[in-house]
């Protein structure tokens, strides 16, 4: 498994597959395969679609507008014009559609289609219940926004193997420092 899908919403983690977007960029969509591994890994699909450079190109610029709408949502700001369009024209087009098999069920899509799920998913986060719940990483290195459903709305990272220990043992470790000197 190459993605990581912390964020509780298949929108937000696609948004996530460019870590780090303050600091030190990583791009986890670097290739068409990778897209289609992420719709795979992310379960929209069970068989990668084929995707070429293009789809590539417009999964990424689908992907930043989501981002710019959601982080327009988490700061309180209206919604950007372009990014709007560009979310709901992905959202146009007919999504994935399962299908029951002999095996169970078994989705398949076309890049576009896999790309209208995630938009899809966007709007029904954006405009749903749960759109309240969403919260930006508090590692400062990592802008991953995730749906906090925890009891008390007291989650402070996108996860804690990933970002909560490196806080948690940072602060550990200043502590132990900050104890250890000399007054």
């Amino acid at each position: 498994m190459n993605h990581v899908f912390l964020c509780g919403d298949p929108a937000l983690d696609f948004a996530g597959t460019l870590r780090a977007r303050r600091t030190s960029r990583f791009e986890m969509l670097d290739a068409p395969a990778s897209l289609g591994s992420w719709y795979v890994e992310c379960g929209l699909v069970n068989a990668a679609p084929a995707c070429g450079d293009g789809d590539l190109a417009r999964a990424v610029a689908v992907r930043e507008a989501i981002y710019t709408l959601v982080t327009a949502r988490l700061a309180g700001d209206g919604y950007d014009e372009q990014a709007l369009a560009l979310v709901n024209e992905a959202a146009r087009t007919p999504p994935a559609t399962p299908q029951l098999t002999a095996g169970g069920r078994w989705t398949e899509a076309t890049p576009e289609q896999a790309l209208s799920t995630v938009a899809r998913h966007a709007i029904e986060l954006l405009s749903g219940p749960e759109a309240p719940l969403m919260k930006e990483c508090a590692n400062p290195e990592c802008t991953k926004v995730f749906i906090d459903r925890s009891r008390g709305g007291r989650r402070e990272w996108c996860g804690m193997e990933s970002c909560g220990n490196k806080i948690k043992a940072a602060a550990y470790r200043a502590r132990k420092k900050q104890a250890a000197t000399p007054r």
